[in-house]
């Protein structure tokens, strides 16, 4: 229970006593993007600086699925099961087909380059909804640095006709995404610098309408210590968040109800395993699991 901070007593349903914080691997440069393929029993991940994506499996610890890959960054995967992923090399997002092959599905908007996507979610329609802040173009260490073209922005793509649009445009700086269990939420990360370079820590939601069109994004939790990164709903609509001290579970009224303490920056996090109940979680240089008594919301 070390590992476990209790501020709801809600959470303590979540908790297994007996199943402590594991780290699986380490010695990365930073970790990102973690997808679960249950019908592989694999996770996938990026090791941004490095190059490359990595494969985790139980039997044979992480091996490299892909290098150089393009710096990607946030994954998931589409309705077919094929690997969506955001690079920060190419600025755009691209498919893996099963035969192996890269499709890009998104590198610009208006004739102007993206500029780097980040994280990546696809909803049960089909389509595809990303971030597009500047993080990876600002520096060499995640992508090389190169100058904006667009302002930072949410995006909707539909994979089958191309059509790309703006879901969001009033972010600082836009970041992890992802959708409640019934998709009439979307929430989303802001990690950006607005006014007098005041920086903005917080996780925003959207309501989703039946065409896919956002409304509001009111304040939904305001993240501390630290700021959130990646996001995952359980299957219950809580939120669990990437925090400056681990990982913090918040209700869907935006109470928070308890934190899982990590020795290191958490990043992303994603669920898996084989009931969805097994969390991973990718933090700066090392890759950790923890089993817990709740199952991730049903995702592709």
């Amino acid at each position: 229970m070390d590992n476990f901070e209790i501020i709801d007593r809600r959470f303590r349903r979540f908790v297994l006593p007996n199943a402590p914080l594991e780290k699986l691997a380490d010695g990365f440069r930073w970790l990102e993007g973690p997808a679960w393929f249950a019908d592989m029993r694999c996770l996938l991940f990026s090791d941004i600086p490095n190059d490359r994506i990595l494969c985790w499996t139980e039997h044979a610890g992480v091996q490299v699925f892909r290098q150089p890959a393009g710096f990607p960054n946030g994954q998931t995967r589409d309705r077919e099961g094929r690997l969506i992923t955001c690079l920060h090399g190419g600025r755009c997002v691209v498919r893996t087909e099963l035969d192996g092959e890269l499709t890009v599905l998104a590198e610009q908007f208006d004739g102007k380059r993206l500029n780097s996507p980040n994280d990546i979610v696809v909803k049960s329609d089909g389509t595809i909804w990303f971030t597009d802040p500047p993080y990876g173009i600002q520096t060499d260490y995640e992508g090389g640095k190169r100058p904006s073209e667009l302002p930072t922005r949410v995006y909707r793509l539909d994979p089958r006709s191309g059509a790309m649009r703006v879901a969001a445009d009033d972010f600082a700086g836009p970041n992890g995404l992802c959708f409640s269990p019934d998709e009439r939420r979307l929430y989303v990360v802001e990690t950006g610098v607005q006014f007098e370079e005041v920086p903005v820590r917080h996780i925003r939601v959207f309501d989703v309408d039946d065409n896919g069109f956002l409304a509001g994004g009111r304040l939904f939790h305001q993240v501390a210590p630290g700021s959130a990164d990646g996001i995952r709903c359980d299957e219950d609509g809580n939120v669990w968040s990437s925090a400056g001290d681990g990982v913090h579970c918040i209700d869907p009224s935006g109470a928070l109800l308890g934190k899982i303490k990590v020795p290191a920056t958490v990043a992303n996090l994603t669920f898996g395993g084989r009931y969805r109940s097994r969390l991973f979680i990718c933090a700066s240089q090392a890759l950790f699991a923890v089993y817990t008594n709740q199952r991730g919301a049903q995702r592709p």
